[in-house]
């Protein structure tokens, strides 16, 4: 089975001058504009990164969530950062990281099974194996 889901973006003029604007097909984001002063000059508006940054954090949120519950924990609650590093490369950039940081409350669990769970949720979370890039996660843990 395939879930294929959509975005699509808008660009003009062309370079730093231009305006764009993304959309998602679930119409959960629509038209948000973007562009150079958005990636690099923290205007207002979103960028690629920080979308990036978004789907990290929900992916790995939601991937953590159904291990520990298949493991048979069923009361918790995580809340999930990440930040996505944007580095000059050449005559471009690179994504070089994704650094996830994790507050977690799960009852009944000891650290080190869930240490367990939350780095192969790390590894294995669609959006971490998309990435080419280091990935990172540190947390704060309590039951």
């Amino acid at each position: 089975m395939a879930i294929v889901k959509t975005a699509s973006a808008r660009y003009q003029p062309l370079g730093k001058d231009g305006k764009g604007q993304v959309s998602l097909g679930s119409g959960a984001l629509s038209e948000q504009p973007y562009g150079f002063n958005t990636r690099f000059e923290d205007k207002p508006g979103t960028n690629p990164e920080e979308m990036i940054a978004g789907a990290h954090a929900s992916c790995y949120a939601m991937a953590l969530s159904f291990a520990l519950a298949d493991a048979g924990y069923d009361s918790g609650e995580l809340n999930v950062d990440a930040e996505v590093t944007l580095e000059k490369d050449g005559d471009g950039f690179t994504v070089t990281a994704s650094a996830l940081s994790l507050n977690a409350k799960v009852a009944g669990i000891e650290e080190r099974e869930f240490d367990a769970i939350a780095n192969d949720a790390k590894e294995n979370c669609p959006i971490s194996k998309l990435l080419n890039a280091e990935i990172s996660l540190k947390y704060d843990f309590s039951n």
